[in-house]
Parts: structure tokens; sequence; C-alpha cells
């Protein structure tokens, strides 16, 4: 599957930007979230092909979003690459085992970012 649209949940108006420019320095059309709820709303919604989560957010956390989103049948298939502050190997076990295909944490590289959408 190509990956075309792509999600970026996170409630920071400046990382959401700048993953926004990353994204779109590359030809990938962004919609954007700010918080976990949100996220899940509009990964049903607007089914992209795939979110980018980060996990520290007010109320549901990108951990529980990233859940939500991977046991849901609408949006299961949609591939969720946590990006967050959050680098214990603890963090990383915890975002993969919730359903999340891939982790990176910030600050993230553009390399390094679209290198992970690609190996998906």
């Amino acid at each position: 599957m190509a990956i075309k649209t792509v999600l970026v949940v996170d409630d920071s108006p400046t990382d959401t930007h700048v993953i926004s420019e990353m994204l779109q320095k590359h030809g990938y059309s962004v919609i954007t979230a700010s918080s976990g709820e949100e996220g899940i709303e509009t990964a049903r919604a607007q089914r992209p092909d795939l979110v980018i989560m980060d996990v520290v957010m007010p109320g549901m956390s990108g951990f529980e979003a990233t859940r939500a989103i991977a046991k849901d049948t609408e949006t299961g298939g949609i591939p969720v690459i946590i990006c967050t502050t959050k680098d214990q190997e603890t963090d990383k076990a915890w975002g993969l085992r919730q359903g999340a295909k891939d982790y990176v944490v910030k600050p993230v590289t553009e390399a390094e970012l679209i290198k992970k959408i690609g190996a998906l």
C-alpha cells in the first residue's frame, strides 16, 4: 500500500508544524489532530494511510489512542508510528504492544522519519 495521506496527532503546535513540513516536503498529504480522542475520530472519518502519534497529551495518551485505532475494525489496518520524547526501552516496548508498527524519539530527524515510513 502506498502511503499518501498521513495523520499527525500531537498536542504541540510546534511539533505538528515541524513534522507536517517534513512530510509535505516528501509529497505526503497531511491532516492533523491535537488530542488522542480527536486522532481516533479523524482516523475513522478520514482513513489516512498512516498515523504519526505523540504519547504525552492531555486526556487520552497516545498509547491509549494507538490501542484504540489498532483494535477498531474500521481503523485497524492503518499503521501507527509513535513519535514521542519518551525514550526508554520500556516505553518503546509498550507502544509496540499497543499496536504501533514503529517508534521514533523526538526530536526526530527528517531522514529517520522518512526512512521509517518507507519501511512500512
